[in-house]
């Protein structure tokens, strides 16, 4: 299966990283591994392990950004209160925002449920991901795309034409669109666009909720 960019959309995220992302994708581009804490459940919190973090994602000091508190302890009991799923603007990497609160040590004694966890967040059911190829990132040739991949992810192509093909728009992290044109054969052309080899590609089926 090949998928041909015919192009990306001009439309850009107006609230850049503070947008909330769907669940299932920032799942899909998290990957497997990672696990979201639900809403109310307890967490344990490190400070410097969180600076030292920043400073290493960041490329810069850590007094730059977190100020240095010697009386607090090296780690806290909270309370998670909320969960935001964002992506970076320039590099696309997938990080969520959490508000916690610290419980007192008599909170602490207090008997702690899991039954009564809020909702957890959503696992992608329908997505794939591939690394990007030489070929894929020519402007001669074509994103290929597994057959399996392809059937499970997109809108199922008419054999009944020849070739078969069909225009699709997916959105990316930032809501921008780009229009594909799916179609299946060996060989197509391939518009021009911004990808790297060995970068990878994740694509995704989510259910949105339309008002």
């Amino acid at each position: 299966m090949k998928l041909s960019a015919s192009g990306l959309g001009q439309q850009a995220a107006h609230e850049g990283e503070n947008k909330c992302l769907n669940s299932e994708l920032w799942h899909a581009c998290a990957g497997p591994l990672v696990c979201l804490p639900t809403v109310r459940s307890r967490v344990v919190y490190f400070p410097q392990g969180h600076s030292e973090q920043v400073a290493a994602t960041t490329n810069k000091e850590v007094d730059a950004h977190i100020p240095n508190y010697p009386n607090l302890p090296p780690q806290l009991i909270c309370q998670l209160h909320n969960v935001t799923m964002h992506a970076d603007v320039e590099t696309d990497e997938v990080y969520a925002q959490m508000t916690l609160q610290p419980l007192t040590p008599e909170e602490q004694k207090d008997t702690f449920l899991p039954m009564e966890l809020g909702i957890p967040s959503k696992q992608p059911t329908n997505y794939f991901c591939k690394t990007l190829t030489a070929s894929d990132t020519s402007t001669h040739g074509g994103f290929s795309v597994p057959r399996r991949a392809a059937e499970k992810v997109f809108p199922p192509l008419d054999f009944s034409q020849q070739p078969p093909a069909q225009e699709l728009i997916a959105r990316d992290l930032h809501d921008i669109e780009w229009k594909f044109r799916h179609i299946f054969r060996v060989i197509m052309s391939f518009v021009n666009h911004e990808l790297v080899i060995r970068a990878s590609v994740a694509f995704a089926r989510v259910n949105v909720d339309i008002e």
